[in-house]
């Protein structure tokens, strides 16, 4: 237990340039006489613990001293950097890795580990704004991840329609969205990103060989792009809705929030009653039913005319039942 406080007093110490013995209390949970027991025994063990004493005095490691505890390998550190997401780490088989760095407690990385934060952000995002929802973590998901983490090509399988497919990918990166495990590849030979369903996979085989990453290659920002493209192909369809003050503050809540933004983009004032009449792009009549019955009284559809008479009909059996 001792030893243990003792690693994480000098790694606090090498991470700051001087902490007090109040901080380092707090930090550790002992009394500030422990600290400087344990000071001492720093000191004694060849760990160049200096007090500096006064008001304003503290601790600090002296002579540019760094511990070699730490000894963190390049997955782990990658993997620390995604400690925020663990269930995504666990569907990865990435948990134990990251439950290795943890243990570590890097309190600064050596130069050849210093770009870990930015390969672990070309190779997993998450984009998960559903909550409260347990997604099924596809079977095939770890072999996908390890081939991601190492650069290697990949042989895949995967249904499209009723049929089964093979590519060979340059897997780049995984995205978590909404419960949904996505791989972005390049299909080998062609140049071409393009994003694949990990759950549709069948089957998938690294090679030995590793591929060379575009440099310029952004996942974030591609994922953000092919996002949008995705959800500006489904809204086919378009209604006509005029929306109270309220409406227009909980339309991107309850629609696509590009829809809404284009809607409300385009849309002119407010008339003499405050309202703002819009068109807004939906992926149906049926799908635009169900969004906009979460905004009430705050919304009222103007057309198209069947959708009117929908939410007319309903209205009037809700009065129905709360009018006996």
């Amino acid at each position: 237990m001792r030893a243990a406080r003792l690693i994480k007093m000098v790694l606090l110490l090498q991470s700051r340039p001087s902490m007090t013995a109040a901080e380092l209390a707090r930090e550790l949970e002992v009394s500030e006489r422990t600290v400087t027991r344990d000071a001492q025994a720093l000191s004694e063990a060849g760990v160049p613990v200096y007090a500096d004493r006064g008001r304003i005095g503290g601790y600090r490691l002296v002579g540019g001293y760094r511990t070699r505890l730490t000894g963190l390998a390049r997955g782990e550190a990658e993997a620390l950097f995604l400690s925020g997401v663990p269930g995504a780490l666990r569907e990865m088989g990435l948990e134990d890795a990251a439950s290795a760095a943890r243990l570590k407690v890097s309190a600064a990385l050596l130069p050849s580990l210093r770009d870990a934060p930015r390969t672990a952000a070309q190779r997993f995002h998450l984009d998960a704004p559903n909550w409260f929802h347990e997604p099924d973590t596809p079977g095939l998901l770890p072999a996908v991840a390890d081939a991601v983490w190492d650069d290697r090509r990949i042989t895949a399988r995967y249904r499209r329609g009723e049929h089964e497919v093979e590519r060979e990918l340059e897997p780049y990166g995984l995205v978590l969205k909404a419960g949904v495990w996505y791989l972005c590849a390049r299909v080998s030979g062609h140049g071409s990103f393009r994003v694949y369903r990990i759950d549709r996979f069948t089957a998938v085989e690294a090679a030995e060989e590793r591929f060379e990453r575009a440099a310029d290659f952004d996942l974030p920002a591609f994922w953000e792009e092919r996002a949008e493209q995705f959800a500006r192909s489904i809204l086919r369809a378009e209604v006509v809705v005029r929306l109270s003050a309220q409406g227009v503050r909980r339309l991107p809540y309850a629609v696509d929030p590009l829809s809404a933004r284009e809607a409300l983009a385009r849309a002119g004032g407010p008339d003499g009653s405050g309202w703002v009449t819009v068109t807004l792009p939906v992926e149906s009549e049926e799908v635009a039913r169900e969004q906009l019955t979460a905004l009430g009284a705050e919304a009222e559809v103007l057309a198209p005319a069947s959708l009117r008479e929908r939410f007319a009909a309903e209205a009037a059996r809700l009065a129905e039942l709360y009018g006996r």
